[in-house]
């Protein structure tokens, strides 16, 4: 194989390794019932008069699958982690027994598990689109290659497996997220 299509075929596969780890991370974001620290990292803290992120002003735990709990590194953080943990507006009520704070997490209803369920599926179209983008980039660049018309036919059926491939990746993904959101 020419050593410029195997090139343009390794970038094509970065591109979609990307939309694929973008997806996994979007993923993480979206809870299923279950607490998860990941939960509260969009939470950012008055630390000192700058906003900082939960995670580096106290430990955040899950001591078991409904409950998240918060110990901050300094005790006089504690009113200022509860006050951003209500202001992210995540639909928490956290509590504070003066050395933590506490959050139940509450069970989803079968509604919020269907609206999870749509934002699972918009990921997952955002990664296929990144997919196809990647593809698209990826024939591009082949036809203008100084190359015979069959090695660029084969370049670009090479490039339409690997997109079918992340795309039956994708559409897993998004089959596993929906059995994890709608398991009660």
């Amino acid at each position: 194989m020419n050593e410029e299509i195997k090139f343009i075929l390794d970038t094509t596969k970065e591109g979609m390794d990307s939309a694929i780890a973008h997806l996994e991370k979007m993923f993480l974001k979206i809870r299923a019932g279950k607490a998860s620290p990941v939960m509260l990292s969009s939470v950012m803290v008055e630390y000192y008069g700058s906003p900082t992120p939960l995670s580096q002003v106290a430990n955040v735990n899950t001591p078991d699958a409904r409950t998240l709990s918060v110990q901050p590194w300094e005790k006089n953080m504690l009113h200022e982690i509860e006050k951003a943990i209500m202001n992210a507006n995540l639909g928490f009520n956290p509590m504070n027994n003066g050395d933590f704070v506490i959050i139940n997490v509450p069970p989803l209803t079968e509604e919020r598990r269907r609206d999870l369920v749509k934002q699972a599926k918009a990921e997952a179209e955002d990664a296929k689109i990144g997919v196809r983008n990647a593809r698209q980039e990826a024939n591009k660049e082949v036809r203008s290659l100084d190359v015979s018309e069959d090695l660029q036919k084969n370049a670009e059926a090479d490039v339409q497996a690997l997109t079918d491939k992340y795309i039956k990746k994708i559409d897993a993904f998004l089959e596993a997220k929906e059995a994890e959101i709608m398991k009660v």
